[in-house]
């Protein structure tokens, strides 16, 4: 099973750039994320692109119309492709579809894309 979609909540520390500042924003509470962390550890859901990507900052699927979060990279990873284990292993690649400028984005989201091997 595969649920896709944007989950409006950054996981860790690694999924929002400025996470420090928004340690008090909807989106980054510490109950939304405990809510994530039951997904992944207790139930054994797969955060795809989290496990393709590895323990890196990003790769973010949202920024702010505002200032310059864009061009900045100034993200967060709200998006996600959570799996159950079976599906994850089918997963082969992981990429954030992103726009190669502000000017010729059409979102404040960018697609979170996953290839899987039948």
């Amino acid at each position: 099973m595969l649920i896709t979609g944007d989950f409006n909540v950054g996981h860790t520390t690694r999924d929002i750039k400025n996470w420090k500042g928004n340690r008090n924003s909807a989106g980054f509470l510490e109950v939304e994320r405990a809510w994530f962390d039951r997904w992944f550890d207790e139930l054994g859901w797969v955060d795809i692109a989290r496990s393709i990507a590895g323990d890196i900052d990003g790769p973010y699927t949202w920024w702010s119309f505002r200032g310059q979060a864009f061009d900045r990279d100034v993200g967060w990873r709200i998006d996600y492709q959570v799996a159950t284990p079976e599906l994850a292993e089918r997963a082969t690649a992981s990429h954030v579809d992103r726009a190669p400028s502000y000017a010729e984005r059409w979102s404040d989201h960018a697609p979170l894309v996953v290839d899987f091997r039948i």
